[in-house]
């Protein structure tokens, strides 16, 4: 699996480096992943190693969907091994389904931002029309809609609307990899709570960041 992409770095117009949404949803607790972990473990399996095998396949399925919706081919075989290709074979089809269903026309496709009012980055995988309303999309291969996916979602939806963006939908969009479940895509209705939970983490966030230097500089 190609291992190239790098992390985006989101800067102010000042040059200041600023967090990402995922950054500071990171404080947040997940109880789901580490009951994951452990029935990970009580099946005698590294946690880790099927976690970033996941990840890997959850990423290309990721780079053929927004190719797809992109209108690019792309030569799989020229950057993948033919069996990490293998892997996205059943979440594909199911990308396909939820296509037949919806007529898209995409504005922006993995564009970065930064919210210089509210000071972090992101990337929202979709905004655009679909089914003629404009339309914040994020395309999840995980085992289950999550709160957070929201929070990230409400985030998503700010730097649009801070640069002149409107949002008429906002929608997670699960393609599973797993054979007999079928896609999901959950509306997230009304955002402004998980717009507030969002702003609660950036707060712990950078409260815990600060409490972090002040014990450092006792240390000095």
């Amino acid at each position: 699996m190609s291992k190239t992409q790098a992390h985006t770095v989101y800067k102010l117009s000042d040059g200041t480096r600023v967090p990402s949404v995922t950054t500071y949803l990171g404080v947040l607790n997940k109880p789901a992943i580490i009951h994951w972990a452990w029935e990970q473990g009580a099946a005698g399996l590294d946690y880790r190693k099927v976690r970033d095998q996941a990840g890997d396949t959850g990423s290309l399925v990721h780079y053929r969907i927004l190719s797809a919706l992109e209108g690019v081919d792309v030569d799989l075989l020229a950057t993948y091994h033919p069996n990490d290709i293998a892997t996205t074979v059943v979440p594909m089809k199911k990308f396909a389904a939820w296509l037949r269903e919806h007529e898209v026309a995409p504005i922006l496709l993995e564009t970065p931002m930064v919210s210089e009012a509210h000071r972090f980055g992101g990337t929202p995988d979709y905004y655009g029309l679909d089914n003629h309303k404009l339309t914040l999309l994020d395309f999840k291969t995980s085992g289950a809609v999550y709160p957070e996916n929201f929070y990230q979602l409400a985030a998503y939806k700010k730097l649009l609307e801070e640069h002149g963006y409107e949002v008429e939908s906002a929608r997670v969009v699960r393609i599973s990899k797993i054979v007999d479940e079928a896609f999901e895509d959950r509306p997230a209705g009304n955002l402004e709570n998980a717009w507030k939970i969002f702003l609660a983490c950036q707060q712990i966030y950078e409260l815990q960041k600060a409490s972090r230097r002040t014990l450092q500089e006792k240390e000095e």
